[in-house]
């Protein structure tokens, strides 16, 4: 292949991977303020509409430990099928998964951390409890026509036991109890991780777990996030996370900041269905969000566009 040729190709692969925005549930989970339904709803199907190919609707977690979630089932009752099939709800127990079932979900993130700690101050039980629960999950998800990925958090760092050795990430990726899963997530859950781990990850569970999809979420905490997606998705990863304006962060890991900005990786990306008039519509309505959460804006994009460069057709219309 010549290097104009390889050039393509890379450009091919960064543009068909999938963003899926996370502004409400990650995105959200920090703010300690709930977004009213009806706000959330305008937010998801701005987003659908612009393009996005999926994003996260809600979590199904305690209201009282994380209060801006409290609403996700009523944001789940409020959206079409349709809108419904390109969306996902967190979950971290079987029967958080029946209760929104019942409401209309369908895809689901089942989230578990690869370090013990963070899964006992993250949803209360043992990685292992956890990983054995997955089994009953998969198969409500399954029987309901569903999707549900195996999403692993602290896949690099824990704030709690530092360093992961990626033989626990792949002993998980190859646990009986998670077979069948439709995706695998591998989660820089407090941003400290390189390119080059990145790569190296997503590399590894590629070629030494079962052949399924695979997602990396990643954090900017350190200035990486972009950089991060983007190594991921050229090792193999199909499918990016990222939030409005870089919201968000997981309350129960000191040291975690917001997601990598889902305006920064569109751009970055380019994918087909990112225009100039689309990327206006995700930075509006993430200058909605934030003013209504109290949060600034973290996209280096969004404070790109704001600069008067008439001649670069990215910038936003005076």
């Amino acid at each position: 292949m010549t290097d104009a040729g390889a050039a393509v190709f890379a450009d091919e692969v960064l543009a068909a991977a999938e963003l899926r925005d996370v502004t409400l549930r990650d995105g959200l989970q920090l703010t300690g303020k709930v977004l009213p339904t009806e706000h959330k709803l305008r937010v998801a199907r701005g987003l659908l509409a612009a393009g996005v190919p999926s994003i996260e609707i809600g979590a199904m977690a305690r209201p009282d430990l994380v209060p801006p979630m409290a609403n996700t089932l009523e944001v789940i009752a409020g959206l079409t099928a349709a809108e419904l099939e390109r969306s996902w709800v967190w979950v971290a127990t079987p029967r958080s998964i029946r209760r929104a079932l019942d409401a209309g979900a369908r895809n689901f993130s089942y989230c578990l951390s690869v370090s013990d700690a963070h899964n006992r101050a993250n949803v209360g039980r043992s990685t292992r409890e956890s990983v054995d629960a997955m089994a009953e999950a998969i198969s409500l998800v399954h029987a309901a026509g569903g999707r549900i990925q195996l999403t692993l958090a602290t896949t690099f760092t824990c704030p709690f036991e530092g360093v992961i050795d990626p033989s626990r990430v792949l002993a998980i990726a190859n646990d009986p109890a998670t077979e069948g899963a439709d995706d695998i997530v591998l989660c820089d859950t407090i941003g400290q991780a390189v390119p080059a781990q990145v790569s190296s990850l997503v590399s590894l569970v590629r070629d030494e777990s079962p052949a399924r999809r695979i997602a990396f979420h990643g954090h900017d905490t350190w200035g990486l996030g972009v950089a991060n997606t983007i190594a991921a998705v050229q090792a193999g990863a199909t499918m990016v996370d990222g939030a409005l304006g870089g919201l968000g962060g997981c309350p129960f890991a000191p040291g975690a900041s917001g997601n990598t900005s889902s305006e920064d990786i569109a751009f970055g990306l380019r994918p087909s269905w990112l225009t100039p008039s689309t990327f206006e519509s995700l930075l509006t309505l993430g200058e909605g969000v934030l003013e209504a959460v109290g949060e600034k804006n973290r996209s280096r994009t969004a404070e790109g566009a704001r600069r008067g460069a008439p001649t670069f057709e990215w910038v936003r219309p005076a």
